[in-house]
């Protein structure tokens, strides 16, 4: 593998970790926030609900200026933002000055989910982009896997403020590589003209499309299923299972790897069957683990092991999904790939958004409530996995 590709898969997947870097590592913090700054439950996730809903719809604006002034102007001002977001929370009084900051973190991280996903297509399309994606997907995962841990591991002897700190010091190191290390890929000749038009309409091409949509919401469900657990899992873990921070970090983990490990095979299973083919075949995988749980905890069983094990199985093939959706739906958009980037992210963050308002709103201290909105996310993905993809898979097949 050139080095080149190596090395952008790093840079690419430390910066797409920031924001997320955000989330995982607050997530051991959220029932001691609760508790000190006097908080219910429901206003703690509330400041999960507005980082997410940001993070979306800030995306709408990174995406097509970065196709207008290239990738890595914007990127600076976004990690500026988060910056000054992340400092802002750790110095918070009280929940509704966190949630403020939290929307202000968000408005900045909302630049490197955006802009590092236009970067790959403006690389590399097809399986050769998947192969990327799946890298960058590798490196991601330190957030998810490591974040919790070390969240958990500042919390105990610093108190759930030394977050943000830790946080404020990622941000300084995505800034160095931005500067010193990431290209820009967008080169002048390649830059669509400063317009609100030439943004609506390209805004417009994509609404239009019921490929892009479909994959966008594919993917989207996906995510929300995922959003669910991290607006719940804290809660459940620690005060409905009795786990400590620490032993709730490993948990959460456990799932990040079973993700992380199947996200790896995306790239070599699309150029052997096809993308189409894998997100079909994983969707379908993916709802039968999910309504499988959602039976097991419907009938009674309240077992930890049980909820790890489907979990597992659930968001591995998950991990099959996300990013096989991300590069099918801008393959054809090339031109116009951060708006596409960018109209995608927001979409579904702003569903993923409104499914944990959903969760708060139905939270009763159980795993019942997520679990339910897991299989019924599942549900609807493989609804529309049908509606977008059964009839050229099925075409490809012949």
């Amino acid at each position: 593998m050139p080095l080149s590709f190596a090395r952008m898969a790093i840079v690419l997947g430390l910066l797409a970790a920031v924001g997320p870097f955000a989330i995982d590592m607050y997530l051991p913090a959220m029932p001691t926030i609760a508790e000190n700054l006097r908080a219910s439950t429901a206003a703690t996730q509330m400041t999960l609900t507005v980082f997410f809903m940001a993070f979306g719809v800030c995306q709408l604006i990174y995406g097509p200026v970065s196709d207008m002034i290239g990738r890595k102007k914007p990127l600076y001002f976004g990690l500026a933002v988060f910056l000054a977001g992340s400092a802002g929370c750790a110095l918070a009084s009280d929940i509704d000055m966190l949630i403020a900051f939290r929307i202000i973190q968000g408005i900045g991280a909302s630049s490197v989910m955006v802009i590092p996903r236009a970067i790959i297509r403006d690389l590399h399309t097809g399986v050769e982009a998947a192969r990327l994606m799946s890298l960058v997907m590798l490196v991601f995962s330190v957030s998810p896997i490591l974040a919790p841990l070390v969240g958990s591991a500042l919390i105990v002897p610093f108190g759930w403020r030394a977050v943000f700190v830790a946080v404020s010091v990622t941000t300084l190191l995505s800034l160095a590589l931005t500067a010193f290390v990431l290209p820009e890929t967008r080169p002048p000749e390649e830059r669509v003209p400063v317009s609100l038009k030439g943004v609506f309409g390209g805004f417009a091409i994509l609404l239009r499309d019921p490929r892009f949509m479909g994959l966008t919401f594919i993917g989207g469900l996906g995510m929300c299923s995922f959003f669910a657990f991290l607006a719940s899992s804290s809660f459940i873990y620690m005060d409905h299972f009795g786990l400590t921070p620490m032993q709730y970090s490993f948990a959460f983990s456990i799932n990040a790897v079973g993700f992380i490990g199947a996200s790896q095979f995306s790239g070599y299973l699309g150029g052997r069957f096809g993308l189409a083919r894998v997100i079909a075949m994983a969707v379908a995988a993916y709802t039968f683990f999910a309504c499988v749980l959602f039976g097991v905890t419907a009938a009674g069983v309240n077992s930890f092991a049980a909820l790890i094990a489907l979990l597992f199985a659930t968001f591995m093939f998950l991990g099959l999904v996300i990013p096989s959706t991300m590069v099918l739906s801008l393959d054809d958009h090339g031109p116009i790939a951060g708006m596409a980037s960018a109209l995608g992210g927001t979409l579904q963050m702003i569903t993923g958004g409104a499914m944990i308002a959903v969760v708060s709103a139905f939270f009763d201290g159980t795993a019942k409530p997520m679990v339910s909105t897991i299989a019924a996310c599942a549900v609807g993905a493989a609804i529309l996995s049908v509606l977008t993809l059964g009839r050229r898979t099925a075409v490809q097949a012949a």
